[in-house]
């Protein structure tokens, strides 16, 4: 038995530094895969310049400033970005500036409204002007009263006294606004609000107010409002968002925070290859490979053999033993006629989910302790292992639901 287990934790190690696939094969199971698990869509509509980027930078914690640049078109005018790129968690699609000269937004409405599990509008808040925006919100709620609607309004300093500061505590989630908000942007806000009007249905209409910006633009803190938004995201829908993106809230680290949504990803990749016959023998591995590849240049690691010698025996065979030996069972399941077919393969996805999130989890530990120069606690690091494997069974069976009807 001893040898056996030996020659199945060599399987693995191998398998995690070298995985022996078709390179071809992989990317058809990986479309295959994300086709079976859909990402969890948020739809962001509003004019040019009223801070949509703002929002998908403040939302996934990227600090990169080309956003932009990674956005993809899936219309003539309308374009997605999926977070993170390599193995996303979350799609976001942004139309077109409303209210442009020569531009017919229905063709881009009619689009992500039958992709979309959240549509959030941007409205800049000095901008009275928001017909084009109020228009296709009163559009879209006529068609569908059930849909909940968050509206979000930015730029707050625009309409500070010149000696102003953000108030704190954040006071606009209060009705009517408190009398400490500045007249100027107190009237503008009460505008806007009151130019929608009552829409059709009896689903939620939810303000919130934020002021998102660039450290060197001066504002304390750079992301105002940012938790309201999320509060107001996770009113208006059950799709987990936060969860996905930032994990426990509490994490202060920034690398812990970026690590988050690449484990998330890969971990939700490794669940749908999981549930495939055979070829989760070779994917799984594949999937958890570049995770781990990732995560070690994201801490500025260099993930070679002795690497990963080291970090899989710290981790301890067992673990690694059972993690084969599960993989190995799963097959045997789901080859076998009926319902066996359908067991193993919901097998598969929550174990190769499941144990991606937990490889992950335990690496960032590991990488980050590295980078600190610190020597790395293997029982801490066994710990993490199994913890992970618990919230991690709880954290991907968050459903990401189905487009809004």
């Amino acid at each position: 038995m001893a040898l056996w287990n030996l020659d199945y934790w060599r399987r693995l190690r191998e398998a995690l530094l070298n995985p022996q696939i078709d390179p071809v094969k992989l990317d058809e199971a990986l479309r295959e895969a994300r086709d079976q698990q859909p990402l969890p869509v948020l739809w962001l509509i509003g004019k040019a310049q009223a801070g949509k980027t703002s929002i998908i930078r403040a939302l996934t914690g990227s600090e990169t400033a080309e956003i932009g640049n990674g956005f993809q078109p899936c219309t003539r005018t309308a374009r997605f970005y999926d977070f993170p790129a390599e193995a996303p968690v979350v799609r976001f699609l942004d139309t077109r500036g409303l209210g442009e000269v020569a531009y017919d937004p229905a063709e881009d409405i009619h689009y992500c409204e039958a992709q979309a599990h959240l549509m959030l509008a941007v409205v800049k808040a000095t901008d009275i002007r928001q017909d084009a925006v109020f228009t296709v919100l009163r559009q879209v709620r006529k068609r569908h009263p059930e849909w909940p609607m968050l509206i979000a309004q930015t730029g707050l300093h625009e309409a500070y006294p010149s000696d102003a500061d953000h108030l704190q505590p954040y006071p606009y989630h209060q009705q009517p606004l408190p009398p400490q908000v500045p007249g100027d942007l107190n009237r503008a806000l009460i505008a806007q609000r009151e130019r929608l009007g009552t829409l059709p249905g009896s689903a939620p209409v939810l303000w919130v107010a934020i002021d998102l910006t660039f450290p060197e633009d001066g504002w304390e803190p750079v992301n105002y409002g940012l938790e309201a938004l999320w509060a107001a995201i996770s009113a208006a829908s059950t799709l987990g968002l936060q969860a996905l993106l930032q994990g426990d809230p509490g994490v202060r680290d920034a690398y812990a925070r970026a690590a988050h949504p690449h484990i998330v990803g890969h971990a939700l990749i490794a669940g749908g290859i999981g549930a495939m016959p055979l070829i989760d023998l070779v994917g799984v591995p594949a999937v958890q490979a570049k995770l781990l590849h990732s995560l070690a240049t994201l801490y500025g690691q260099n993930w070679d053999r002795r690497m990963v010698a080291e970090f899989l025996g710290l981790l301890g065979a067992g673990i690694g033993v059972g993690y084969v030996a599960r993989l190995l069972g799963r097959e045997a399941i789901k080859l076998v006629p009926g319902w066996g077919q359908t067991l193993g393969a919901m097998w598969g996805a929550t174990a190769g989910s499941v144990t991606t999130y937990a490889l992950g989890k335990s690496a960032a530990y590991y990488f980050a302790r590295l980078k600190q120069g610190g020597s790395v606690d293997s029982a801490a690091l066994r710990r993490i292992y199994a913890e992970a494997l618990n919230s991690g069974a709880d954290l991907l069976k968050t459903p990401s639901g189905t487009p809004q009807p």
